[in-house]
């Protein structure tokens, strides 16, 4: 602040009007935090000040005085009062992203540990699972009335308040599994009264109050598993106030009976239930508790002892339809009676990991005559012998997966003349067992992940209802051309992951006409000749990626005229192989991935035969992916013919530069994916035929500036990545050009924290349109003494002036000016000495107004202790010894006994100039900022040339933004630099004499006293 000396009775003065004001001033204690505030920023408008004061001067019509009150007035105009303003918050969510309508706060680093509080009210969906929340409070999830889904599984939630989740008026579903609720108090789930689906599995729950679930009448499934229950009177507490519940699960809750009466009118209207995993000794049914249940789960744990099954009610479960008993161990005669009671509503039986009896259990079941769904996994079968599915005659799926099986007799599935579909994944078998050939009416057949080595051409004789065929994950080597030549109706063919290096003419002759999937990717193929897929001509995904293809033969795809899905990228694929030639018979192909391989363009000019120009209908292009080192560019008409295309990516390609043509043939393009090169500029003449584009990735590309996007013309992109770039600053022009976007991630990139960005951070925190994903974690890069600084934690407030209430502050700020003086007088003495002397002066004339006495000295020298001695040895001994002039020196010219504040202002106006000695010491000294600040007033006031200052050490601008006014004065008044080598101290010395020699009418040419090394 100004600080300014006056006559010793203006003091007396300013005790009257504080007496005056002291009864005023004891209902106005609220303003002594505005008084902080107002001291701490009334820098912000120096620079306005300088200039309007200025223009002021310039004004001769208007009275000094008057000039003066002006200037005090707009000081305070000039308040940034946006800082007591609460800023609304939008899309920049300090731990979330926000998409499609959903935030995801999941798997943060570092872990949540409370629910955030910015999530916008707009959300439908909030997952916040995998975090480290311990608490819910009641303000958490007021302000989401929208919510329908919220996912708060695997926290460490142990509390949650009473009517924490009562605004959530329309959320559906509701997850807190794995946590640490071991007890649901009453009223927990108040306000839920839309709530369908509930989860809390895994909390170690012990105890149910009776009314906890009572809001829940629209709940329909509830899954309360693994936890430890332990009776069913603690279920019967919860489903007793849920009407509509259909769904039900409590495996895994240590519950040893179950009595039917213990859940009697609490469970009519449960289609599923699951009661797996439970050390069952009893299972006692006596009525019909549930005559809608369509769906059983009781198996799933081993124990010592048989359970014993006492069901006296033989309408149970006779309308269950899907059964589940895994693992269940019950005395074969309870089983039968079991199996006997479903005898007329089966249709679907899972007995995996059966321990005893399986094959009795599987010819009782099989006799069920709606019986079509047999699930056998995860049992040690290792043999099937043609006696095994004797009875299964109206099976029509069955399931063997992991069960062991090397060897099948060859009729082991003859009786099942219905099979569709067999699933024999996950065993050992070495080959194709003979017996799928005797199931003419098989549809579906899994064999993947064996050990099956080779195909026979007999493999698949007269499978001629195959519809799919999974052999990935074998060992297979080679294909016979025989091999398929039954399975006209296969549609869906998967052989990836095995060793296949040829597969000959297997795919030449029209045996699968029906083909529309093939999967030969991750084997060993070199080399796809011409014609090899000749005969597939329903063929629409073929994937041939992770292969070691090095070769693409002229015409290899030749027939493939209904391809739309051509994957084959991370291959060893050539430049000269992506030709016309190779590509022109795809005529209807949609999607092309060709990243990863060793293709690369040296040349930007055009190309005499585009690959792709006969690919019209092509909406996905990727290429190429390096694998080679090397820069290279693309042909500018690379792009030639895909009027259709709406992806291009184009990622990590070592590209240098795009052709400013290069999408002049892609007119409806949506997304463009350039990221991971080494373009440092771009265009906007790039973008002019794309406009269209909606989603731009130019993340690691080195740009420096995003300014290319203000001309681009993208008005409908809405999303936008960035990351890791160079460019340092956003301007408000590029994002204004951006009308439609609504997310934009500009995570890793060295952010300026200066002005430069002020708009930028304002904008990212204010704006309810465009989502900046973690912008929280913004870093700052420059300048060196803020990096590792967060960007919206810089200090904006100094960088804007803020309009919206200068009227009121107009009429109110002399009002506040004296009443906060007043108070705050003893407890910030020195910041506001000169703000109440300045208004003094207003009223009553000071003994330095006008000042007309007669200078005592050439210069006052302003000096910190600390450069005492290069004052001493260097300044004194050249300006006094040698030059003659006479210097005023505060150790040796301040009149004893008088005020401090008194002799700086004297010396001041007694010397006919000021020399500042700047060093970092200087701009740290509360005194020596006083010296300055009474020499620039006088140099404002006076309009004299009466301040020099010298630089004894480099000190960076940033270190400077504190003391404004010097910053300003380097940029008008006269300065110099000591040298740094101090053997050429002439030419300063010299330069110093004429800066104390010149004259002081601002109006006359400066001389330039810059001195340096």
């Amino acid at each position: 602040m100004f600080f300014f000396c006056f006559h010793n009775d203006i003091l007396h003065l300013q005790t009257v009007i504080i007496y005056e004001f002291k009864y005023l001033l004891i209902g106005l204690v609220c303003l002594f935090y505005c008084t902080f505030r107002i001291s701490g920023l009334f820098l912000v408008g120096w620079k306005e000040i300088l200039k309007m004061g200025h223009e002021v001067k310039e004004d001769k019509t208007m009275p000094k005085g008057r000039a003066k009150y002006f200037k005090l007035s707009i000081m305070f105009l000039l308040l940034n009062i946006n800082n007591f303003v609460v800023p609304v918050k939008g899309f920049a969510l300090r731990s979330c992203r926000i998409s499609y309508s959903t935030a995801i706060c999941a798997k943060n680093n570092p872990r949540l540990k409370a629910v955030p509080k910015d999530i916008p009210p707009t959300v439908k969906g909030l997952d916040l699972c995998a975090n480290k929340i311990t608490k819910i409070q009641r303000s958490d999830f007021e302000n989401l009335p929208l919510l329908t889904q919220l996912e708060l599984d695997r926290n460490i939630i142990s509390q949650i308040d009473t009517g924490a989740f009562a605004n959530l008026i329309s959320l559906k579903k509701l997850n807190l599994n794995n946590n640490k609720l071991h007890e649901l108090r009453a009223d927990l789930f108040d306000g839920l009264r839309n709530l369908t689906e509930l989860r809390i599995r895994s909390n170690g729950i012990k105890a149910v109050a009776s009314t906890s679930f009572k809001s829940l009448t629209s709940l329909m499934l509830l899954d309360i598993s693994f936890n430890k229950l332990n009776h069913l009177t603690n279920v019967h507490a919860i489903i007793q106030h849920l009407p509509n519940l259909k769904d039900l699960s409590i495996y895994g809750n240590g519950f040893t009976t179950f009595n039917s009466w213990e859940l009697t009118n609490s469970s009519l209207g449960l289609t599923s239930l699951d009661v797996s995993q439970n050390p069952f000794g009893v299972f006692n049914i006596t009525t019909n508790i549930f005559p809608n249940l369509t769906r059983f789960n009781i198996g799933g744990f081993h124990s010592k002892q048989h359970m014993k099954w006492e069901v006296r009610n033989t309408t149970f479960p006779s309308r269950v339809s899907t059964l589940d008993i895994s693992g269940l161990e019950l005395a074969f005669g309870h089983m039968k009676t079991f199996l006997e009671s479903v005898n007329s509503s089966l249709t679907s039986m899972r007995m995996n990991a059966m321990k005893y009896n399986l094959t009795a259990l599987i010819n009782i079941s099989c006799t069920i005559p709606t019986m079509s769904t047999l699930q056998l996994r995860r049992n040690k079968l290792h043999f099937i012998h043609s006696n095994f599915f004797k009875l299964c005659i109206n099976v029509t799926e069955l399931d063997l997966a992991e069960s062991r099986i090397k060897n099948i007799q060859d009729e082991a599935f003859a009786s099942m003349q219905g099979l569709k579909i067999l699933t024999l994944s996950r065993n050992t078998l070495h080959s194709v067992p003979a017996a799928t050939k005797y199931i003419p009416t098989l549809e579906e057949l899994d064999l993947s992940k064996n050990n099956i080595t080779t195909l026979g051409c007999q493999d698949f004789a007269n499978m001629t209802k195959l519809k799919h065929l999974r052999l990935f994950n074998n060992f297979i080597s080679a294909l016979k051309d025989c091999v398929f030549k039954d399975l006209i109706q296969l549609q869906v063919l998967k052989l990836q992951g095995n060793r296949i290096c040829t597969f000959g003419g297997a795919f030449k002759k029209p045996n699968l006409p029906n083909l529309t999937q093939l999967r030969l990717n991750g084997n060993g193929l070199a080399t796809i000749k011409s014609g090899a897929f000749n005969g597939l001509q329903s063929l629409e995904i073929l994937s041939l990626h992770e292969n070691k293809i090095e070769k693409l033969e002229d015409r290899c795809f030749i027939g493939l005229t209904n391809l739309a899905e051509l994957q084959l990228q991370s291959n060893n694929i050539q430049t000269s192989n992506i030709t016309q030639e190779v590509l022109n018979d795809l005529t209807n192909l949609r999607r092309l991935d060709l990243r990863n391989n060793h293709i690369r363009y040296n040349d930007s000019s055009a190309m005499p035969k585009p690959p792709f120009s006969k690919l019209s209908h092509l909406q996905i292009l990727a290429i190429p992916s390096q694998h080679r080192r090397g820069k290279s560019q693309l042909p500018s008409n690379i792009l030639q013919g895909l009027t259709n295309l709406l992806v291009f990516n184009t990622r990590n390609s070592q590209l240098l530069s795009l052709p400013k043509d290069m999408f002049n043939h892609t007119p409806q393009l949506q997304t463009l994916d350039i990221s991971s090169n080494d373009i440092v500029d771009l265009s906007p003449e790039l973008f002019s035929p794309i406009k269209n584009l909606k989603s731009l990735y130019i993340s690691r590309t080195s740009l420096r500036s995003l300014d290319f996007l203000k001309d681009a013309g993208l008005t409908k992109l809405e999303f936008m990545q960035a990351r890791k770039n160079a460019f340092s600053v956003l301007s408000e022009e590029v994002m204004d050009s951006l009308k439609a976007l609504v997310y934009v991630d500009l995570q890793g990139n060295s952010f300026t924290c200066d002005c430069d960005n002020a708009w930028f951070i304002k904008w990212t925190e204010n704006n309810n349109k465009t989502q900046v994903f973690d912008a929280y974690n913004f870093e700052c890069n420059y300048p060196a003494d803020l990096k590792g600084m967060k960007l919206l934690d810089f200090d904006i407030q100094f960088c804007t002036v803020s309009t919206d209430f200068i009227a009121f502050v107009s009429t109110t700020c002399m009002v506040l000016l004296f009443m906060v003086v007043s108070f705050t007088y003893h407890f910030l003495r020195w910041q506001l000495t000169y703000a109440y002397y300045f208004f003094l002066a207003l009223l009553f004339d000071s003994k330095n107004q006008n000042r007309q006495a007669a200078n005592l000295y050439d210069a006052f020298i302003s000096y910190n202790t600390h450069d005492e001695p290069w004052v001493i040895q260097e300044l004194l001994p050249k300006l006094e010894g040698e030059q003659g002039w006479r210097l005023c020196l505060h150790h040796r010219d301040f009149e004893p006994g008088k005020p401090i504040i008194d002799n700086i202002t004297d010396a001041i106006y007694a010397s006919r100039k000021t020399i500042c000695v700047i060093s970092r010491r200087y701009l740290e000294s509360e005194w020596c900022s006083r010296e300055i600040q009474v020499a620039s007033f006088r140099l404002f006031d006076e309009r004299k040339d009466v301040l020099i200052l010298v630089f004894l050490e480099e000190i960076p601008t940033p270190q400077l933004s504190p003391y404004y006014r010097m910053r300003k004065l380097l940029k008008r008044q006269t300065y110099l630099r000591w040298p740094r080598d101090e053997e050429h101290t002439e030419e300063f010395w010299e330069k110093l004499r004429k800066a104390l020699r010149a004259e002081e009418n601002l109006c006359e040419d400066r001389l330039l006293l810059t001195v340096m090394d």
